[in-house]
């Protein structure tokens, strides 16, 4: 059985004490938005001053209010959603993995620095995880995880380090020598928890079971009960997850999905929506009712076509994967879901700035352009700093002009990235790290490679 070759542990330990150090500065980054003095409710005064203009706003600090976090209430239980929208009674707008890190987080906190500093110890082994994985698969590559400005900005921004340890643990366990249908399973149920974390990994689940279906060579019979079994383990996952929330507390369990259907593109989105398509739904010079009635309609546009063409990209993906059979001899999986993941971060309403970290491992895992890989980090910068200094300016009466350029500049050329990423990431190789030569001056030994 052929499996992928690993890079030493001294590498993957170097890119993984890297990415500690990383992690630390971003600490240091939000926390200098957080400390004394606090108010009533355990909120540092200085948030609200310097949030968006220092740049250290962080979810983390901002959710320790409105969701019960400071009264320590057991998420979704008691909770629900209001006709205005707001959640109450400790449902949070994840799923229910992030909602327990969060309410794990707030038990020994007593301000929303506490709140930080805690979940901060919780999200830094994942972190830190992922940099060894990665370090094993792509050896010094991996870099890109731990040295990248985003790791500064987004580690302890929200709460995705466990989401992005459940997808790369998935490729780190397809890289094993274990049989294939144990490997298979195993990943899937790791990618159904992450499913319970932030939903994206889900999605990977279908490239999985068609890798699974169509065997590791072109010699391999069809696998049916394989892949079956890999979509079974990862629906079972899931069900055992959220069941017992369900069961607990319907009404504030599904309230955090409800919460996300009814999120808006709106100025906090970053997305081609609100940067783009809003202005097709505008009539020039029209009066208020009309402007309310074309934001209506765009916001209508919006929830039909967003996740429409999120689902037409997934099917796409699984279809070029599928066309790829006959030159690659095993379904692509890692580069399906690649492009599965870019098609999900092109369209939808809702484009975080701590999404970057979900992208990340990819160009870790498979091999693109430098020249792109660079392009987009800068971008990121672009968006994940200037839409803070836009929304300081704005709430500070000034001349926004510029910050709002640079966030227009950092959306679309992020955009154009992403187009080219559909491409280049569907036919990507699935990089490995370099055999060095035992003897001086011999050519390289080929990399061997997994079919995925």
């Amino acid at each position: 059985m052929e499996t992928r070759r690993r890079a030493s542990p001294v590498v993957a330990a170097s890119v993984t004490v890297v990415a500690l150090v990383t992690m630390a500065l971003g600490y240091l980054n939000k926390a200098r938005c957080a400390g004394p003095p606090f108010d009533d409710a355990g909120r540092s005064e200085v948030f609200d001053r310097i949030k968006d203009s220092a740049v250290c706003y962080s979810d983390i600090q901002f959710l320790w209010l409105g969701r019960g976090i400071d009264l320590h209430l057991f998420p979704y239980v008691g909770g629900a959603i209001a006709p205005d929208g707001s959640l109450t009674g400790g449902t949070v707008e994840y799923p229910v993995l992030s909602g327990m890190l969060m309410w794990l987080g707030g038990l020994a906190s007593d301000t929303d620095a506490d709140f930080l500093a805690w979940s901060a110890v919780l999200l830094a082994p994942f972190g830190a995880l992922i940099a060894w994985m990665l370090g094993r698969l792509a050896g010094r590559v991996a870099l890109i995880w731990s040295a990248s400005p985003a790791l500064v900005m987004y580690a302890f921004h929200n709460w995705e380090l466990p989401v992005v340890a459940t997808a790369v643990g998935a490729v780190a366990v397809m890289a094993t020598r274990l049989p294939l249908r144990v490997r298979a399973v195993i990943a899937a149920v790791l990618l159904g928890i992450g499913f319970c974390l932030k939903l994206y990994p889900g999605a990977f689940v279908l490239p999985l079971a068609a890798y699974v279906l169509h065997g590791e060579t072109e010699r391999d019979r069809r696998d049916v009960r394989g892949a079956l079994g890999v979509l079974a383990a990862a629906g079972i996952t899931v069900a055992a997850i959220n069941v017992p929330f369900a069961v607990a507390g319907y009404d504030g369990w599904r309230a955090s999905f409800a919460f996300q259907s009814l999120r808006q593109a709106d100025i906090t989105t970053n997305s081609i929506w609100y940067w783009g398509v809003r202005y097709l739904f505008e009539t020039p010079g029209a009066t208020p009712e009309v402007s309310a009635a074309d934001e209506a309609a765009f916001q209508s546009a919006v929830d039909l076509l967003s996740p429409t063409l999120v689902l037409l990209s997934f099917a796409g993906a699984l279809w070029v994967g599928r066309r790829s059979l006959a030159t690659v001899g095993s379904y692509p999986w890692v580069q399906t879901s690649a492009v599965m993941l870019t098609g999900f971060l092109l369209f939808h309403k809702v484009h975080s700035p701590q999404y970057t970290l979900w992208i990340l491992p990819f160009f870790v895992l498979l091999r693109v352009p430098w020249q792109v890989v660079g392009a987009y980090l800068l971008t990121d910068v672009a968006v994940g700093v200037g839409v803070f200094r836009w929304f300081a300016a704005l709430a500070a009466g000034q001349d926004a002009r510029s910050e709002e350029t640079l966030v227009v500049l950092g959306v679309w050329g992020r955009t154009v990235l992403l187009v080219i990423l559909l491409v280049l990431f569907a036919r990507a190789d699935v990089r490995t790290p370099p055999v060095r030569s035992t003897r001086p001056r011999m050519h390289r030994l080929e990399s061997e490679e997994v079919p995925v």
